[in-house]
C-alpha cells in the first residue's frame, strides 16, 4: 500500500520525500534524523485532533481491516459461508478460530482495498443474507459454547432495493433480539466506522471495546448534515455534533474501554495495533469466562439499560 495522508497532515508530506530521497542515497544519519521529526509532528498534529479528523482516519484507505486483525491475532481460522437461504455475503466474514489456547467464534465485516475488491466485499454493507449468516455463526458458537468475538466496521447496512425487498430491516432486528439471548460472552470491537443498524447488527454484547480513532454512531456525519442542513459540505460540524468518538462514547457508557493505538493511527502500525487489542481481547473474555452462563444474558440485558441513565436533581 503506498503512503496515503490525509488533510491534516500535509506537513508530514515533505519530510517524507526527504525520508525517501535519503533511503535511496543510503543516508543512515539523516534517516534517522528524518524519522524522528516525522514522529515528533505526527504527536503534534494527533495531540489534539477533532471529531472530523478523527472520522477520517477512521476511514484511512489503509486502516486495517477485520482479516488483517485475524492474520495476526487469531489461529487456524476456519470461514463458514452461506446463510442457508438466500447466498453468501462477502462484506460479513465469520467462522470459528482460536486466541491463544481458546477456542472461539470471530465474525466482522469486511471492506476492500482496490476497486475490485470493494465491488467484492460490498463497501464492507452487509445485505440482509449477510446478517443471517452471522446470526447461523453465532448460534452455532452458542450451542458448542464458544465465546464470540464481533469487529465491526462498516458505514452501514446496504441500503439498496434488493435488500430492502429481502427484509434489511428484520434481518438486523432478528440479530439484535437473538444476540441479546445468547448463553455465551460476546465482545465487540469497533475498528474503523460503526454505521448505525449495520453495526449494531453485529455488536449486541457484554463488552464492547473501540479503538482510540475509530466512530461509533447513529448516522454518517455526511447524512447528518444532509438531514440538519440540507447540505452534506456540513460533516465536519456534524461530526463536532454527534459525538461518535471513543472519548465521548466511553464518558456515556456506549463502550466500555478504549484500545490505543499507535501515534498516526491503527495504519502505521498493523503489528503493534493487533498486539494491544489482542491483550484486551484475553482480558475481557478471561473476565466473561468467570461468569456463570445464567449470568452472562442478564450481565448484556444491565450493561444496554445503563446506557442513557439519569437522575432528577431537585433545584
Amino acid at each position: 500500500m503506498g503512503l496515503y495522508f490525509l488533510p491534516f497532515e500535509k506537513e508530514l508530506v515533505n519530510y517524507h520525500k526527504k525520508l525517501e530521497t535519503a533511503e535511496t542515497f543510503g543516508k543512515e544519519n539523516e534517516i534517522k534524523e528524518i524519522k524522528a521529526k516525522i514522529e515528533e509532528l505526527r504527536k503534534k498534529i494527533y495531540k489534539n485532533l477533532d471529531e472530523w479528523q478523527i472520522a477520517l482516519v477512521a476511514r484511512h484507505p489503509n486502516r486495517p481491516y477485520f482479516l488483517d486483525y485475524v492474520e495476526r491475532i487469531f489461529s487456524d481460522f476456519i470461514e463458514l459461508h452461506g446463510d442457508r437461504n438466500f447466498g453468501d455475503d462477502k462484506a460479513i466474514v465469520g467462522g470459528f478460530a482460536f486466541l491463544d489456547d481458546i477456542p472461539v467464534c470471530i465474525i466482522g465485516q469486511q471492506k476492500g482495498r482496490d476497486t475490485k475488491e470493494k465491488i467484492y466485499r460490498n463497501f464492507g454493507m452487509p445485505k440482509p443474507e449477510g446478517y443471517r449468516k452471522a446470526l447461523r455463526i453465532m448460534k452455532m458458537a452458542e450451542k458448542f459454547k464458544r465465546p464470540i468475538i464481533t469487529f465491526v466496521d462498516t458505514p452501514g447496512a446496504y441500503p439498496g432495493i434488493d435488500a430492502e425487498e429481502r427484509g434489511q430491516a428484520e434481518a438486523i432486528a432478528r440479530n439484535l433480539l437473538e444476540m441479546s439471548k445468547l448463553r455465551v460472552p460476546v465482545i465487540t470491537v469497533i475498528i474503523g466506522e460503526g454505521g448505525s443498524g449495520g453495526a449494531l447488527g453485529i455488536a449486541v454484547a457484554n463488552r464492547v471495546l473501540m479503538l482510540e480513532y475509530s466512530i461509533y454512531s447513529v448516522i454518517s456525519p455526511e447524512g447528518c448534515a444532509s438531514i440538519l442542513w440540507k447540505d452534506a459540505a456540513k460533516a465536519d460540524e456534524a461530526a463536532r455534533a454527534l459525538k461518535f468518538t471513543a472519548n465521548h462514547l466511553k464518558k456515556y457508557g456506549i463502550v466500555d474501554e478504549i484500545v490505543p493505538e499507535p501515534i498516526g493511527g491503527a495504519h502505521v502500525d498493523y503489528d503493534k495495533t493487533a498486539e494491544v487489542l489482542k491483550e484486551y481481547l484475553l482480558k475481557n473474555l478471561e473476565s466473561l469466562n468467570s461468569v456463570p452462563v445464567p449470568e452472562i444474558v442478564n450481565d448484556r440485558y444491565l450493561r444496554f439499560r445503563r446506557i442513557g441513565e439519569f437522575q432528577e436533581v431537585k433545584a
